[in-house]
């Protein structure tokens, strides 16, 4: 090879790993990923500015994602196809994972009623692809599409498996801890929710340290703003399922504790405030996550969680901004018309007031 044309190379590397994310005009159809999208998703991810579910498509957090991350590190803001961030750590967008015989220990069934959930020792992944798009942060169409022929519906130990080049959720290392330890040195950070943005930020200082998609609550049942304290976190915790909870905040005593699991509705993660039934947690519904809404708390994907809390601690402030609850409409019940009372009975008559009329 050539000495100049070798010297040449790693800066012509470092210019395409420099270079603003090219989108196609039109976009490929969907779920067709974009590379330079993904690249860009992967970094992101990586650094803990989460832009959802990794797809290659362009959208709303990964730009949130992207700006916020330009702002943490003093750049100045851009769209997503005018970006100039150094991704040559991400030099491979793509990279294989082999089934494993013990990656069927946390795939099975998962009724759909609390009372049969109640029943189980664990809530696992419903089938391989759910755990594969945990484990790799991503989309379900998006392992289909780059793994076409493979039917991902049919996974079985051995398969090969093509999937994002990211930091993998890894399920087995997680263990029951009822209350993980205090770090003292993480007290003087602050976590700021803004449930209008749907986005989750941790500060340090003037410094921004992370930033993550949530879906809080809306309505009635909208997250509360205020200024609060994480009480505790615990790491894979069971749930107190109550009907009545959910839907209007008070505790009834119709209710079923739900096991630990990544199936779990809070995930693997709670992070529990000083407001009885509010707190940050994961989910058991990553693909909808700032898509839809709670029943109060703010809620991330596990992918995201179990990474959040190795950036926070008991006894950190929670600032959450948004709109308050909305208070519940009074039913008046419509008035009903009331019949008049009938005219009370005479008077029983004796034998001789019968006999001689009188009264």
């Amino acid at each position: 090879m050539n000495p100049l044309f070798s010297r040449l190379l790693p800066l012509v590397f470092l210019a395409c790993a420099s270079a603003s994310a090219v989108i196609p005009d039109p976009l490929p159809k969907a779920p067709e990923p974009i590379d330079d999208i993904l690249r860009l998703q992967i970094f992101l991810d990586t650094q803990l500015f989460g832009p959802g579910k990794l797809d290659g498509r362009p959208g709303e957090f990964t730009t949130k994602a992207l700006k916020r991350y330009q702002r943490s590190h003093g750049m100045p803001e851009s769209e997503v196809e005018t970006n100039t961030l150094d991704l040559s750590s991400v030099p491979e967008i793509y990279t294989t994972y082999t089934i494993r015989e013990e990656d069927l220990k946390f795939v099975g069934e998962v009724p759909r009623q609390p009372s049969a959930q109640s029943k189980k020792k664990y809530l696992p992944y419903d089938s391989l692809l759910e755990f594969l798009t945990e484990r790799f942060h991503s989309a379900p169409e998006l392992l289909e599409f780059i793994n076409k022929p493979l039917k991902m519906s049919a996974l079985k130990p051995g398969d090969v498996v093509k999937v994002p080049a990211v930091q993998p959720f890894i399920i087995e290392e997680l263990t029951e801890i009822p209350k993980l330890p205090e770090v003292p040195e993480f007290l003087t950070r602050v976590i700021k929710i803004d449930t209008r943005e749907k986005v989750l930020d941790v500060w340090d200082g003037e410094k921004l340290l992370a930033s993550l998609p949530i879906t809080p609550g809306s309505g009635h049942l909208a997250t509360p703003p205020g200024t609060w304290r994480i009480l505790g976190i615990t790491q894979l915790p069971t749930f107190r399922w109550d009907k009545s909870v959910l839907e209007y905040g008070v505790r009834s005593g119709n209710f079923y504790e739900l096991p630990i699991g990544p199936n779990n509705p809070v995930g693997v993660m709670w992070i529990g405030l000083n407001r009885p039934g509010i707190g940050i947690h994961g989910t058991n519904s990553p693909q909808s996550i700032g898509r839809s809404s709670s029943h109060g708390c703010m809620r991330t994907a596990n992918w995201d969680v179990v990474r959040l809390v190795k950036q926070i601690t008991q006894g950190m402030t929670v600032i959450i901004e948004g709109p308050a609850p909305e208070p519940r409409p009074v039913v008046i019940a419509k008035a009903q018309p009331v019949a008049p009372a009938p005219p009370p009975p005479e008077p029983k008559r004796g034998f001789f007031s019968r006999l001689f009329g009188r009264r």
